[in-house]
């Protein structure tokens, strides 16, 4: 790789693996290769891994120009409750708001049902004088005279972190600076987070809690994002190294130690950036995005070849729990607790279900041969030979199929049933609870799935993936090249990307333009400061704006976009009437009222080299070429069939094959049912047409 003038890499920690993409160029010939590898994820040495499929890759970190990561370390701290002992700092009289949180619970007619308990006690809730209006004022002079106390019992208690979320501080932050500041300097031992950093919206309680979660995760981010740099920077490498965020770009890693929250969902969101990417480049702007892994599987919805960013995110949210609030820019996805891991398992009324447990990667699904008991998706799927044993993870393992046979005969005999029944139905179950999800993305915002594209990837999506299309009347399935790696594939694909989210309230109306305007143009001049500061020229920042509205007195609002340019009186009158036409889109109906603008979002967005994928050149091969010979592979409701085998590697553009068939991947496998016909297009993609069955439930 010596003469090679760019080499971009790729890295995302998942629960189960850790994958890697790099793509090079040739300085002279300009030829482009691309490498792929996977490798065990290390928890809780997660950078460890990272460095392992590094080296397996054989890539030269030393060549490298930059380095985009995702990971899992911040929403793995979360859920398993492992970050700092945090404390809140609150205006007076607002101590209770985590504890009072929202009414509207979701097991409703529980009259048991139990708040989720909250990440600080009462007892680390401290309160501070002072108050500011919703327009920024200054109604009470903050009194900071109580913070030497606080400090005391921060000190007594252990505590290793604090929020400060002060009321009204989105409208003007100077209470929270200032209580920062102070804390900072009597406290100097300590991580203080102040919600004004994360976000500038309204929502006192959403506010609280994203501060508090931010304060609870930022030691073991920071931590893992400091061992991560350390360890890449021993390996040679001197380029630039980027953090995948929550809304589909990337950041500096310097930025995201301060704000690591932004990471949430840092590695869902690059798979869903690389869907749309790829749709772009395959002509397919309207997709179902689905990424199914070793632990979860994840969907969203992308409308004319837009992802959707929204706030209005939620951890641990579920049928029986409220869940905690996340007010940061994420992209919009439904995450199930069902992948390739996910265990079988059986209740006390003699039900199969599966998930949301997970083997993970140690011990991993009982295939792997490393003392796990549990049957998994994965090891159905094996039993039905759907999965090649003896091309197991691209021939890097041979599959236990003894002890497949015995996890599955665990369950057999609890249900009375043959192994190969308890097989289908946990492919089945898998199955109905991916098509749940892909419901909530599509049908429950009004969208029908018939008029999208399914996009499957990760190491179990297409796998499943023609069985769900064929479910919900879906016509196409595109399994790309990369499937197995796709996220970090996705995490080539995008820019340096910040959104602002400003609260600020008032009557919209043609008057209101240099309003409008005057709050854009400071939020733009704010943003490329912020870039400048962070070494990026002003001149490469460009921007995409969007106003949230709604009708007068209405609780929530509808994001519609600004024209470029100035705003004058008569750029405000098509925004409005914009946000009627967005509206009746969202709800099926606009009202004649007065119309409120709520807030400004702005994107910003810097170029740090995408990838451009090229046309994948031929051999002039014959499809008969790529054929691995055959097998009988189960597929459920066609039943069991003899089924060609291919050779992922060997195919190219071109060529084309009739279902019932197998695609063997390196990372994954692709099963194309009967009545379904695949065509590789110019970039190596799958295309796989599915034949819907007369009166198809879609």
């Amino acid at each position: 790789m010596e003469n090679q003038s760019t080499l971009r890499i790729a890295t995302d920690v998942g629960g189960t693996f850790t994958d890697l993409v790099a793509f090079s160029m040739d300085a002279e010939s300009g030829e482009q290769r691309t490498f792929t590898a996977k490798s065990d994820t290390t928890p809780p040495r997660f950078e460890q891994g990272v460095l392992n499929v590094i080296e397996k890759s054989g890539v030269d970190l030393k060549t490298a120009t930059t380095l985009a990561h995702g990971s899992t370390v911040v929403i793995n701290a979360l859920t398993e409750r492992k970050g700092a002992k945090t404390a809140l700092i609150t205006t007076e009289g607002f101590r209770d708001v985590l504890e009072i949180a929202r009414g509207n619970r979701p097991d409703f007619f529980n009259l048991h049902y139990s708040k989720p308990e909250v990440f600080v006690p009462r007892k680390h809730r401290f309160e501070v004088p002072g108050r500011l209006t919703p327009a920024g004022e200054e109604r009470v002079p903050l009194d900071l005279s109580v913070l030497p106390e606080i400090v005391e019992t921060l000190e007594r208690d252990g505590i290793e972190a604090v929020a400060i979320c002060f009321l009204h501080s989105y409208a003007d932050p100077r209470h929270e600076i200032a209580a920062a500041e102070e804390l900072k300097r009597l406290w100097p031992t300590g991580t203080v987070v102040a919600s004004h950093q994360i976000t500038r919206e309204w929502r006192e309680y959403e506010r609280s809690s994203t501060a508090v979660l931010s304060a609870f995760v930022q030691p073991t981010a920071e931590k893992y994002l400091t061992r991560l740099e350390e360890g890449l920077e021993s390996a040679g490498f001197d380029g630039n190294l980027y953090v995948m965020q929550s809304n589909g770009g990337v950041d500096k890693i310097s930025h995201t130690k301060e704000i690591p929250i932004t990471m949430v969902e840092s590695g869902p969101a690059s798979g869903f950036l690389g869907a749309a990417a790829l749709g772009s480049l395959v002509g397919e702007p309207n997709i179902l995005a689905l990424d199914i892994g070793g632990t979860t599987a994840k969907c969203s919805l992308i409308k004319d070849g837009l992802v959707t960013v929204k706030t209005d995110y939620w951890i641990e949210r579920s049928r029986t729990s409220a869940g905690y609030p996340i007010m940061v820019p994420v992209i919009d996805l439904v995450e199930i607790g069902n992948g390739g891991g996910s265990i079988g398992w059986v209740d006390e009324f003699k039900k199969l279900h599966v998930g949301p447990q997970s083997a993970g990667s140690t011990p991993g699904p009982a295939a792997y041969g490393r003392g796990g008991e549990n049957a998994t998706t994965t090891d159905a799927n094996l039993a039905l030979g759907r999965i090649n044993p003896n091309y197991f993870v691209g021939g890097e393992l041979t599959a236990d199929m003894e002890a497949v046979d015995k996890s599955l005969t665990s369950l057999a005999e609890q249900l009375d049933l043959t192994n190969e029944e308890v097989a289908r139905g946990i492919v089945r179950i898998a199955n109905n609870n991916m098509i749940n999800a892909l419901k909530l993305v599509s049908l429950n915002r009004g969208h029908d799935p018939r008029d999208f594209t399914l996009v499957a990837f990760g190491g179990g999506g297409a796998m499943h993936a023609c069985d769900l299309a064929r479910e919900l009347g879906m016509g196409k399935v595109i399994v790309p090249t990369a499937a197995e790696v796709f996220s970090a594939w996705g995490m080539l694909m995008g820019d340096l990307r910040r959104d602002l989210f400003m609260t600020n309230l008032f009557s919209l109306n043609a008057d209101q333009a240099s309003k409008v305007d005057a709050l854009v143009s400071a939020a733009e001049s704010e943003m490329r400061e912020e870039f400048e500061q962070d070494g990026v020229d002003r001149a490469s920042v460009s921007f995409l704006r969007f106003a949230e509205m709604r009708y007068a007195n209405q609780e929530h609002s509808v994001e519609v976009e600004i024209s470029n340019g100035s705003i004058d009186a008569e750029a405000v009158e098509q925004l409005i009437q914009d946000f009627h036409a967005e509206y009746e889109k969202e709800y099926t109906y606009r009202l004649d009222a007065l119309v409120e603008f709520v807030g400004l979002h702005l994107i910003a967005m810097a170029d740090v080299g995408k990838l451009a994928p090229r046309e994948l050149s031929t051999t002039g091969a014959a499809i008969a070429d790529a054929s691995k010979g055959k097998r009988d592979v189960d597929f459920l409701e066609h039943g069991t069939c003899e089924t060609d085998i291919y050779n992922a590697d060997l195919l190219e553009p071109g060529m084309q094959f009739a279902g019932p068939a197998i695609v063997e991947f390196r990372g994954t496998t692709a099963v194309v049912p009967p009545r379904c016909s695949v065509e590789v297009d110019n970039y190596g993609n799958l295309h796989v047409e599915i034949e819907q069955e007369e009166n198809t439930n879609a």
